[in-house]
């Protein structure tokens, strides 16, 4: 089998997760589901914002010295199963823009390649980088021979 993904850890500036851990936690956990723990790392107390209970995907905050800065559009990519779905989250994301100008919205124009069509937007809200969040189509026998699958 080969190897996945499992986590991925974001570094804040020294302050910028104690400023903003309960907003945070609360934005992703509204637009994506995503529970948030409090967990001890390294001298301090990091935030790790899981996408369920077995915590087997999961971002890990902290804050450092020296930490991640990302100008452009370096980005995480988050699959749904259908086009209604990302909608439905690009529509949540406007609601919590409309309240927070701190959250940040890229929309695209779907990109259809052959028989292939990437449904996507990208939002950004006081982590360092951008979330792609997307649904991938495909035309009929132009799909994948494998596809992942969570039970």
């Amino acid at each position: 089998m080969p190897g996945r993904f499992n986590h991925m850890e974001l570094t804040l500036p020294i302050g910028g997760l104690e400023a903003n851990r309960k907003e945070i936690a609360h934005f992703y956990a509204d637009l994506f589901g995503w529970d948030s723990l409090d967990v001890p790392i390294l001298g301090q107390i990091g935030l790790l914002l899981r996408t369920d209970p077995d915590t087997s995907q999961f971002i890990l905050v902290t804050e450092q010295r020296v930490h991640v800065s990302s100008p452009g559009y370096d980005h995480l990519g988050i699959i749904y199963d259908t086009r209604e779905e990302v909608d439905a989250l690009l529509e949540k994301s406007k609601g919590w823009q409309a309240m927070d100008d701190r959250v940040q919205i890229k929309e695209y124009e779907d990109l259809v390649n052959g028989g292939h069509t990437t449904h996507a937007f990208y939002v950004k809200h006081l982590l360092p980088i951008w979330f792609d969040v997307q649904n991938q189509e495909y035309a009929e026998g132009a799909g994948p021979e494998r596809s992942w699958t969570f039970d």
